[in-house]
């Protein structure tokens, strides 16, 4: 039998013929058309952008090297954007099709953003370009090649909710659900079992470094995980992992399939390099294989992202897995003042293994960065919502101003002093701290003492009893009357009664007490095994927590201001609302952790607790890797601010167990050069 491209050529070859007049025997003759050759042409092609009149030297440099591996050192503010968009227009205008170009870039956003201003320089043919992130491009290729992984076509994606209902499953089906079990819950389970494909980890190795107190559960985790991969493989399942596994496997187990790809793609241009994982460095070096044109481009002294699975040794082993890597640096700023860009380079120079570049702006002026000592913490929050009035009235608007700090619980204290004040504000990355679940129930049994009609704090500490249901709560909270209703607890029978006997205990206790501090000290104590129970799989972040809020708490001296002062609210729950509602057009200050605040900038930029033990962590102080990664966090930090910068030491530093310590500032910046900061001490106008 003859196949369909056989069929398919005997039709065209017999067909052709039919255009033109008959020859002696019947037989069309075919007219010829003879197409010239173009005649070479003199010189160089002729581009319609000026680009040495549009970049700097490096960047045009960058934008002009067409062929050959490249890794591009973009330092902080140094216009990385600007030349990726201006190389797709090169590539473009020196004939190359658009549809031959890979970008691969962190967010679709970016990738779009990029095109559309490609597609403003050199017109509509860039919109061919394939751009977006690494889990859509492994998406496309999948699905025309599902089949050579024993996939159908029509596999469907689990988006992150999906993914953890289905483990919720599977983890129900074994017997793990139960309450007498505390086994981890199904976000946990996610979230863990992703950190070993993106960290390329085996299970054990990641639970003694980031879950040791899982390590008793490891051959149940591994059963889950093993039945989990079943399912999904079962029902034509992936998630978003799993795009990246698979188009790697495609790309190492066929190779003439990679070998396709790579033809098709001939140029591969990947943004933020720092910040690719094992997985997606792998995909990479997989679709060069019948060419090396691929252009790395990103900075290691942003490399902040391990805890998500980044690889800072992929961007510093870049030459290495592309023999003839040529690197460029781009080291002038255009967003910082020099003063900050000095202190900047003088905290990365002491970085153990980095790309050397020495960031410079043509900006004239700007203060000195200041390392303000604070007293303690409440001194460190009084002196931000001061300095924030002050330079709103100096004409900086709010919308131009930034918190960032390490951790989210760091700027708890400051929260509180800016509702105070009523200064608006937003907060980016972990949570604000009342919708922290762990500390809604600390406050809960504070607000039943407060008010003890308070029904729905009643129901959530009833609720973390072990042995009482919803029912339960609904038939306790029915009888719950008079001045101290907790009495009435003890006198409890049945399911759950001795909890029931203990927490009334304690809300009794905490009745005769005034001081807060000393109320939520025993908040604490009762509250330890549900927090336990609830939070394992995070226990030691959420301890952290709790412990920053009993010292809150002691600085009060009666537990209605406490309260008060929790409730205080941002005048909305999004960016967008406060501006729209806002009307005056200077926006709000932004609250941000660092890593939410890569890639942004503002006039004013605040760090606060830049003191060893904080910043950096002391959790982190015993491994160098995490050291080295602390310091290129402030630097981000650092190269977030245009024209001020402010780094805030409190002196004295309390840690439950040991009480108040005296602090030093944080060993990223005690060792720079003195005249790299101006010094501020803090004096009270009292």
């Amino acid at each position: 039998m003859i196949g369909c491209s056989t069929r398919r050529t005997r039709y065209w070859a017999s067909h052709r013929v039919a255009i033109g007049a008959p020859g002696a025997y019947g037989t069309p003759v075919v007219k010829r058309y003879t197409l010239r050759a173009e005649p070479p042409r003199d010189g160089p092609p002729s581009f319609r952008i000026p680009y040495a009149e549009e970049l700097n030297p490096q960047q045009l440099e960058t934008v002009t090297t067409l062929e050959g591996p490249l890794l591009v050192v973009a330092g902080a503010g140094s216009g990385k954007t600007r030349t990726l968009v201006y190389r797709v227009a090169r590539l473009v205008e020196s004939g190359v099709l658009p549809s031959a170009i890979l970008l691969l870039t962190f967010t679709r956003r970016a990738a779009q953003e990029m095109l559309r201003r490609a597609t403003g320089l050199v017109g509509g043919s860039c919109a061919q370009v394939a751009g977006g992130t690494f889990h859509s491009f492994a998406h496309q290729v999948l699905r025309r090649y599902a089949k050579q992984l024993g996939m159908s076509p029509g596999f469907t994606i689990l988006d992150r909710g999906d993914s953890e209902d289905v483990m919720a499953f599977v983890r129900s089906e074994r017997g793990l659900d139960r309450k007498d079990r505390r086994f981890p819950r199904k976000q946990a389970l996610v979230a863990i079992l992703s950190k070993t494909i993106n960290r390329a980890m085996a299970l054990e190795d990641l639970l003694a470094t980031s879950y040791p107190q899982l390590l008793d559960e490891r051959e149940e985790l591994e059963r889950v995980f093993i039945g989990y991969v079943a399912y999904k493989e079962s029902r034509q399942l992936v998630d978003y992992d799993d795009l990246l596994v698979r188009l790697r496997d495609l790309l190492v187990t066929h190779p003439a399939i990679a070998e396709q790809l790579s033809r098709r793609y001939r140029y591969i241009m990947v943004d933020e390099y720092q910040d690719t994982n094992a997985l997606q460095a792998e995909i990479v070096r997989g679709l060069a294989t019948a060419h090396t044109n691929v252009v790395a481009v990103g900075d290691d002294a942003q490399s902040i992202y391990a805890f998500r699975g980044a690889n800072f040794r992929n961007i510093m082993d870049f030459p290495a897995h592309f023999p003839g890597t040529r690197v460029i640096t781009l080291e002038e700023n255009y967003r910082s003042s020099q003063a900050i860009l000095d202190l900047a380079n003088a905290v990365i120079e002491g970085a153990r293994e980095r790309y050397t570049k020495n960031l410079f702006t043509r900006r004239h002026g700007g203060e000195r960065p200041a390392l303000v000592r604070a007293l303690d913490e409440l001194e460190q929050s009084r002196f931000v919502a001061q300095r924030i009035l002050e330079l709103r009235e100096e004409g900086v608007p709010l919308g131009e101003i930034a918190v960032l700090f390490r951790s989210s619980f760091h700027a708890f204290d400051l929260e509180i002093e800016l509702g105070r004040r009523d200064i608006p504000f937003v907060k980016r990355g972990g949570f604000r701290f009342v919708e922290a679940a762990h500390v809604k129930d600390v406050l809960a049994y504070l607000r039943v003492i407060a008010n003890p009609r308070d029904a729905v704090s009643w129901r959530r500490i009833l609720l973390l009893l072990e042995g009482v249901g919803h029912k339960s709560v609904q038939a306790i909270v029915g009888t719950l009357a008079g001045p101290a209703p907790w009495r009435a607890l003890g006198e409890r029978t049945g399911r759950g009664a001795t909890e029931l006997r203990r927490l009334g205990a304690v809300l009794t206790e905490m009745a005769a007490l005034e001081n807060p501090g000393e109320q939520l000290a025993l908040v604490l104590t009762h509250y330890a095994p549900a927090l336990r129970r609830i939070h394992r799989e995070d226990l030691p972040k959420r301890d952290r927590d709790l412990e920053h809020f009993a010292t809150i708490a002691e600085r009060y001296r009666e537990v209605g201001s406490l309260l008060a002062d929790m409730a205080l609210d941002p005048p909305t729950d999004s960016v967008g609302g406060v501006l729209a509602a806002d009307g005056s057009g200077e926006g709000i200050v932004t609250l941000s952790t660092i890593h939410s605040a890569k890639g942004l900038e503002w006039h004013t930029v605040f760090i606060l607790w830049a003191t060893d033990g904080r910043f950096p962590s002391m959790y982190h102080m015993s491994d160098d890797g995490e050291i080295e990664e602390e310091r290129r966090l402030m630097y981000v930090a650092m190269t977030r601010a245009k024209d001020l910068l402010y780094l805030t030491c409190p002196m004295e530093m309390h840690e439950r167990g040991m009480g108040i310590l005296l602090a030093r500032p944080s060993r990223f910046v005690e060792d720079v050069p003195e005249a790299l900061l101006e010094p501020i001490a803090l004096v009270d106008a009292d």
